[in-house]
């Protein structure tokens, strides 16, 4: 691995499940990354090196359910900041403010604890996978209600064709993925 960059140590352990959840999907499967120790290492650094930057460093790392907990957690540790859980509805015990985003088929809600962020607060907004970019627009929503700034939304994989890049970028999220795939 020593001549290889992060992107080809990262894009040679991606697994890719043709006709998965359904016929013409291309399923972009992270879960390699995260058995191999030392690319899961490599994955966790190539992060963990970017808001180590004072002008990118956050005060608190936001993971989108479920995959972006895994990711969401272990640089939070590493940065030794704290992590806060963006779930599904009905998951959260406390008071919770929550976000609907449309899907392809319907709609699904995310909450957050009324007092996981403060007012004023930096936070990074990671995921695995940023396809047509519902999810973490509902996640950025619900941070800014609570009165924080995203400074940047981050991913593993970029699915540009599915428009969600581009849609969160109009928004006014900054974003940074180490992996684009062309198609769906």
């Amino acid at each position: 691995m020593h001549d290889l960059t992060v992107n080809d140590v990262l894009k040679s352990h991606m697994r890719t499940v043709p006709d998965w959840p359904a016929p013409g999907v291309q399923f972009r499967d992270i879960t390699p990354l995260l058995q191999d120790p030392r690319v899961f290492r490599v994955l966790i650094d190539a992060f963990v090196h970017r808001y180590m930057d004072p002008a990118l460093r956050p005060d608190v790392v936001a993971g989108l359910d479920a995959r972006g907990f895994i990711i969401g957690s272990v640089l939070a540790y590493e940065l030794g900041l704290g992590f806060v859980p963006i779930r599904k509805k009905g998951k959260l015990p406390f008071t919770t403010v929550e976000e609907t985003y449309e899907l392809e088929y319907g709609s699904a809600t995310v909450e957050l604890h009324t007092d996981a962020v403060q007012p004023g607060q930096r936070v990074l907004l990671i995921d695995d996978l940023i396809a047509t970019g519902g999810t973490m627009m509902a996640g950025k929503k619900l941070l800014e209600k609570l009165g924080a700034t995203v400074v940047e939304g981050a991913a593993i994989v970029d699915l540009p064709e599915l428009g969600g890049s581009h849609k969160l970028r109009q928004a006014g999220l900054q974003l940074f993925t180490l992996l684009a795939y062309e198609g769906h």
